[in-house]
């Protein structure tokens, strides 16, 4: 590396640096889940007073957050205000994707297994966190945050994404819904399931580029559904590996019929004539 090279990073690159409140908001995101779902952590504050003080200390936190962001549509302090008093609704709705997930999951043993180690509720808080931001037009914190649960969980939900009640995703990993996809309520998404636009021209950043997923919609692992006029209509099921770029009406079944080959021979070995 040149001298010349490594004066211009420290001149133009590290002279004033943008602040990047990820780590800050990330901790708060962790911090706020566990107060309103403290199965997610050791600490039980049994007294009104302590939760509403620790309520109002992560109010503070996300004001402080918010002030290092340029270009907010209000200021940190009504912003973050706005945010909190929203609570209840966002409570509300986490509350009903876990028992969603609970009521499709066999193996789910009660809710408290769901919020404490489900990646997907997981995934989904951070999404409404993160969406909340998102319609307040709050720029680089949503993408922060869903970023950090992608990291973490293995499925990416673009912050804008409109994502209804009782939503249920199962296992998650691999999962990738686009910032324009709009998912009804009693959506259940599984694996490997791929929410995205048909063309990614830059042009098109302001139109509706991924699908519609309305209510009571199942979609089975691995199944790719592209494009901002495709919609899936309500009650309809869409097998695994499907790949559907139109749409369909509703209580329609939609599969990938594979061909499969199966023999059977008395000695295994005398078949094994590949190299890899």
């Amino acid at each position: 590396m040149t001298d010349l090279f490594i004066r211009s990073l420290a001149e133009t690159h590290h002279a004033a640096p943008p602040p990047l409140p990820g780590p800050q908001l990330c901790r708060l995101a962790d911090e706020l889940l566990a107060l309103l779902f403290p199965e997610r952590t050791h600490q039980r504050l049994t007294a009104a007073p302590a939760i509403a003080a620790q309520l109002q200390a992560l109010q503070q936190q996300l004001e402080a957050v918010l002030t290092s962001v340029t270009g907010l549509p209000v200021t940190p302090a009504e912003l973050a205000a706005d945010l909190f008093a929203r609570l209840p609704t966002l409570h509300e709705l986490l509350l009903l994707d876990a028992q969603a997930i609970m009521a499709a999951d066999p193996a789910a043993q009660d809710l408290a297994e769901v919020i404490c180690t489900y990646p997907g509720f997981y995934a989904l808080a951070l999404h409404r966190l993160a969406h909340a931001l998102y319609q307040r037009q709050v720029p680089l914190l949503p993408r922060l945050l869903s970023e950090y649960a992608h990291q973490l969980t293995g499925i990416d939900i673009h912050p804008g994404a409109r994502i209804g009640r009782s939503c249920s995703i199962d296992h998650g990993t691999g999962i990738v819904i686009g910032e324009t996809a709009v998912l009804g309520d009693h959506v259940r998404l599984f694996q490997g399931v791929t929410l995205g636009a048909l063309s990614v021209a830059k042009e098109l950043a302001h139109q509706k580029r991924h699908p519609t997923i309305e209510d009571h919609v199942v979609i089975y692992a691995g199944a790719t559904i592209l494009g901002g006029s495709t919609v899936v209509g309500r009650h309809s099921i869409i097998g695994g590996n499907v790949w559907l770029t139109e749409s369909v009406p509703s209580h329609s079944r939609v599969y990938h019929r594979a061909q499969l080959y199966v023999t059977r021979v008395e000695d295994p070995t005398a078949d094994l004539t590949f190299s890899i």
